[in-house]
């Protein structure tokens, strides 16, 4: 069984965060680990308080999982604050495994999960993971990216790593798609899926940035592994249990179900 490693923070509603990234990985039937950067105290309608974790234990953590485990791919998520940032960078730098980065610093409900002096220590990541993973809010804090814009497009494609900026939701005659773009050097890649109207989204992005994280670590490529997390995604989200006084978190059992017959 290929072995997973999430770097990220906990979700006390369990929809985002290190417990949507375990659920995810089981639906692939990839084993999870973990090294938790931050306790939050958070429901579906917004994060109350976040609490960081000393970085030396954040690092020691990502010793003992690789120091025991043949690890195949690496997710990253929150990182919470510049120290975080700086230990995760020290201890991925050298690997050569799939590294997924979801640059979390909003979260869907409008909570700020990254502290302010944090945003350019993150770039010092970008050239040491295989893929980032931001939704439109964190590509405009990243790259100052606006749909369209030339500049920011500029700068998105003179990175050394491939960018996926998520859910774009694009209408045409036949409909409503929801649009996630790969942007590779001056290459573009665009997946796309029926558009679900839920308000059940809490924690889609760190879900599919997992989905992505364990495909690639079964061997698949970086676009199939973009493809097979789209539609988990969407089984996920038709089957969404609908909980909760804010957005809902998706169905990763369903999705599971899903991934089982793919």
């Amino acid at each position: 069984m290929k072995v997973v490693l999430s770097i990220a923070g906990s979700d006390s509603s369990g929809g985002a965060g290190i417990q949507a990234d375990l659920k995810t990985f089981e639906a692939f039937n990839v084993f999870g680990t973990t090294a938790i950067t931050a306790l939050t105290a958070q429901n579906t309608t917004g994060v109350e308080q976040i609490v960081g974790m000393d970085a030396a234990f954040v690092k020691k953590q990502i010793e003992m999982v690789l120091n025991d485990f043949d690890v195949a791919a690496i997710k990253i998520g929150m990182l919470f604050n510049k120290e975080i940032i700086d230990a995760v960078c020290e201890m991925i730098q050298d690997l050569h495994i799939p590294i997924v980065l979801d640059p979390v610093s909003i979260s869907k409900a409008g909570s700020p999960l990254l502290e302010d002096d944090a945003l350019s220590a993150m770039k010092s990541l970008f050239d040491h993971v295989t893929l980032i993973t931001p939704n439109h809010h964190e590509a405009y804090e990243f790259f100052g990216y606006i749909d369209g814009d030339t500049k920011s497009l500029e700068m998105i494609q003179s990175l050394n790593t491939p960018v996926l900026i998520k859910h774009h939701v694009v209408e045409s005659t036949e409909g409503s798609f929801s649009v996630d773009q790969l942007y590779f050097q001056r290459q573009k890649r665009l997946f796309q899926s029926p558009l679900i109207e839920t308000s059940n989204l809490h924690g889609t992005g760190c879900s599919f940035s997992s989905a992505i994280t364990a495909n690639l670590a079964l061997g698949h490529s970086l676009e199939k592994s973009i493809s097979i997390a789209k539609s988990f995604i969407a089984h996920g989200l038709r089957e969404a249990p609908d909980i909760g006084n804010g957005p809902g978190p998706i169905h990763h059992k369903k999705g599971g179900e899903y991934a089982a017959i793919a």
